[in-house]
């Protein structure tokens, strides 16, 4: 097909804070060389920060080095934390707060900021202009061009305008070649096009496999006098019986918390719903003593890489980069994300750069540079120190695992002299349903608990009905014939929308049904399906949530 192309330096796929930090170190350091440069970045959401959860206790490192004066720029980040309170909890009784001296150090806040990253990426994404990037939000990358000696070239945005049928409708816009020296893959977790950049030239060769887990946020307002500016609660434990992770409540500005659950992808339990997890975890006192008597605003959920540097993929390949949480740098010792994030994006400009002054014979042909700079980098320090954070709960479990953890970062700082490694795919860990004890999730209250619809609402998730569908299935075949009988079907319960469904037709017979419109872009059906027979691609740009300020 003929499509319109456009020519720039570097395209970015993703307005998240690795994307936007790539393009304003481009910027930053053309506009210092006097050197023009175009910079372009590619979001699929309706508009920067709309796809965009996170916790979120930010780390200023990486901004600071970015923006020193990001004060004085007006960036959204003004509730520093005050408090920092660790509970292990073992059943739904009342819980005792554990001693700083019981909790690895790097899970201690001081200095750090409860934020929306939401916010933070629109003003990210304003600095990014001013210094002349161009952004397109609702705009999609739905597939990766390359250049005749395999190298990738840039990418395609997806078609719009295309009914279910496969037809060109009335509002048909086909989609455009985004031509570059240089392509940023900063699509998140799970990276649509990540994946594939990823299995095409073998960048995880070697590695363990990477390793996830799906997250859970809400915002609530709640009552004034339950509210502490700038207080951090965590927890392990109960409700996870069943597999591994933690809660979480930060006390935001204007009498509102944000509180979430981390569920590990890795467990055996195929009736296990991580929804309903989260909910029955709002009854624990720890937790209910603050949302009692709020209202509940927001929700939405995501996955998370958390291999660390054991998954961590190589990160450049011939003519591109990954960026971010499409590679996996987030610490989990810390559970953070972003400043790794931003880090990684801004060490992937500074080698494009640097590449970018060779004459153009030697351009682009050795981008090995990124290692050298990573591996002399404090993020590589951050991931090398945590390598062994995530395998140690999988391994031993919370309790223990929790105990190796905090001995190996108080008294070894994360140098430990053994590298502990988790070599099975959380999609090969189910176990079949017949072998697991079902569960008996509590029906919601409406005031501390919600289903799964009333909660995809308050995403708002929207995507254009008469469009082919978005996730697609390898073998139609598998849900009915093989996880049904197998694994009860999991996705019913993984998924964190009811976007999969058993249902019954007029004839009483079984059918997989898909409710695409409910995908709030968590990706963990690509993640956990056990035959890996879903892949999650984009829909049409601007689709599934808008979350205001997550």
């Amino acid at each position: 097909m003929e499509r319109e192309s456009m020519e720039f330096d570097v395209v970015i796929v993703g307005a998240g804070p690795a994307g936007l930090a790539a393009a304003c170190k481009l910027m930053q350091q053309a506009n210092e060389a006097q050197q023009e440069l175009m910079v372009c970045v590619v979001e699929k959401g309706s508009e920067v920060g709309a796809h965009i959860l996170s916790g979120a206790v930010l780390e200023t490192k990486a901004l600071d080095e970015l923006f020193p004066d990001w004060a004085d720029k007006g960036a959204p980040i003004n509730t520093k934390v005050t408090e920092d309170h660790i509970y292990y909890l073992k059943n739904e009784k009342p819980a005792t707060k554990l001693p700083g001296f019981m909790t690895p150090k790097t899970m201690h806040n001081e200095g750090n900021y409860i934020v929306s990253m939401g916010n933070v990426c629109r003003w990210l994404a304003e600095q990014a202009e001013s210094l002349g990037v161009e952004i397109f939000p609702g705009f999609a990358a739905s597939d990766v061009l390359y250049h005749e000696d395999g190298s990738v070239a840039g990418i395609v945005t997806g078609d719009m305008g295309i009914s279910v049928a496969g037809e060109e409708k009335d509002s048909y816009m086909p989609g455009m070649e985004l031509r570059a020296k240089y392509t940023i893959f900063a699509e998140g977790c799970r990276g649509h096009l990540g994946k594939q950049i990823i299995e095409k030239y073998q960048l995880d060769a070697g590695k363990s496999p990477q390793h996830y887990a799906i997250g859970f946020k809400e915002i609530w307002d709640i009552p004034a006098e339950q509210h502490q500016e700038g207080l951090v609660v965590h927890s392990a434990g109960w409700p996870l019986t069943d597999t591994s992770g933690g809660a979480y409540l930060y006390h935001a500005e204007n009498n509102q918390v944000l509180v979430g659950l981390i569920v590990d992808l890795s467990y055996e339990n195929p009736h296990l719903s991580p929804f309903d997890e989260f909910q029955r975890m709002k009854h624990h006192p720890v937790f209910k003593q603050y949302l009692d008597g709020g209202t509940r605003v927001s929700y939405g959920a995501r996955a998370i890489a958390k291999g660390g540097l054991n998954s961590l993929p190589k990160m450049h390949f011939p003519g591109g980069f990954l960026a971010g949480c499409n590679a996996g740098t987030l610490n989990f010792s810390k559970i953070k994300g972003n400043h790794a994030a931003m880090k990684s994006g801004t060490l992937i400009a500074e080698t494009i750069f640097a590449e970018l002054q060779n004459d153009a014979e030697s351009a682009g042909k050795d981008l090995t540079e990124l290692t050298t700079r990573f591996e002399a980098s404090w993020l590589y320090d951050e991931l090398c120190r945590a390598r062994n954070f995530g395998p140690a709960i999988h391994k031993y479990g919370t309790f223990i695992g929790g105990a190796f953890n905090t001995l190996e970062q108080n008294w070894f700082g994360g140098k430990f002299p053994v590298t502990i490694k988790d070599n099975k795919a959380d999609y090969a860990t189910l176990k079949e349903a017949k072998d697991c004890k079902p569960f008996n999730y509590p029906k919601p209250d409406g005031k501390l608990s919600f289903d799964k619809l009333s909660s995809v609402y308050l995403s708002n998730t929207n995507h254009e009905e008469d469009q082919p569908c978005h996730l697609k299935l390898k073998d139609a075949d598998i849900p009915l014939k093989s996880n049904l009988p197998l694994f009860d079907e999991p996705a019913q319960r993984y998924c964190p929308a009811g976007v999969y469904e058993i249902v019954e037709n007029e004839s009483g017979e079984k059918q997989f049904q898909i409710n695409a419109q409910n995908c709030v872009h968590c990706k963990t059906c690509d993640i956990k399906d056990p035959q890996q027979n879903i892949t999650w691609t984009v829909p049409e740009g601007a689709g599934g949530p808008n979350y205001p300020n997550m």
